[in-house]
């Protein structure tokens, strides 16, 4: 049986099992790791898998675009402009935030190659530029209903340990939050610069669906196998 942990600032699931792979799973603005922890009896994942999830909580902070109303966000979004939506600084930030968390699974004995980062709407945001960028290889990178900092740029100081690490990117088809066509444009820089993506979209808006949960379970357990 798993078990949860609510810590301060995440929220920790174990397998029932010792934990010897990890998923970092990244909420979208205004939510919290509360939001997807629900995901994990869904993704129909083996009884005896031995994944840890973590669902951090991003940190608390004015948004601009939202009347500068304080709430849980891991970068300041500007404007609807794609290419000028996020503060880089911000991204900065979060991404140290992220960084120390894989290496706490890695110090816990988790190898890095172990561990998939996983993220919706801000998080994939954060998952995609920081795995692109993190300095050990990754299980994976899986980057939901998403846009690239700089629109159709890839970040800047690639990592060779991530140029071969499988990427899951999916949209929704009436997405009235992040446009299809952004995350369409993340995927074809990142395939453009012969990463290894897969793309999917399903017809939905700005979530998730349970049988995008299914292929996602799958994908997980494929990479952590």
């Amino acid at each position: 049986m798993s078990t949860t942990q609510q810590l301060h600032d995440r929220i920790i699931i174990e397998p029932s099992v010792s934990a010897q792979c990890c998923v970092i799973w990244l909420h979208g603005l205004g939510d919290s790791g509360a939001g997807f922890a629900p995901v994990v009896p869904v993704l129909n994942l083996p009884a005896n898998h031995a994944i840890r999830f973590v669902f951090p909580h991003a940190p608390e902070q004015p948004v601009t675009i939202n009347g500068g109303m304080t709430m849980r966000s891991w970068y300041d979004i500007k404007s609807m402009d794609l290419h000028d939506r996020a503060d880089i600084q911000g991204v900065l930030e979060s991404e140290v935030k992220v960084r120390a968390l894989i290496n706490e699974q890695i110090e816990q004995g988790i190898a890095s190659d172990k561990i998939i980062l996983a993220g919706f709407s801000q998080g994939g945001v954060m998952s995609l530029f920081t795995g692109l960028r993190f300095d050990k290889p990754l299980a994976g990178i899986m980057a939901l209903s998403c846009y690239l900092p700089a629109g159709d740029k890839l970040p800047q100081d690639l990592a060779d340990a991530n140029r071969a690490t499988p990427i899951l990117q999916h949209h929704g088809e009436q997405d009235e939050v992040v446009p299809l066509f952004a995350g369409k444009m993340a995927y074809d820089a990142v395939a453009k610069a012969g990463y290894t993506s897969q793309w999917q979209t399903y017809p939905m808006g700005h979530s998730v669906l349970p049988q995008q949960l299914t292929t996602i379970g799958e994908w997980i357990v494929d990479k952590l196998s």
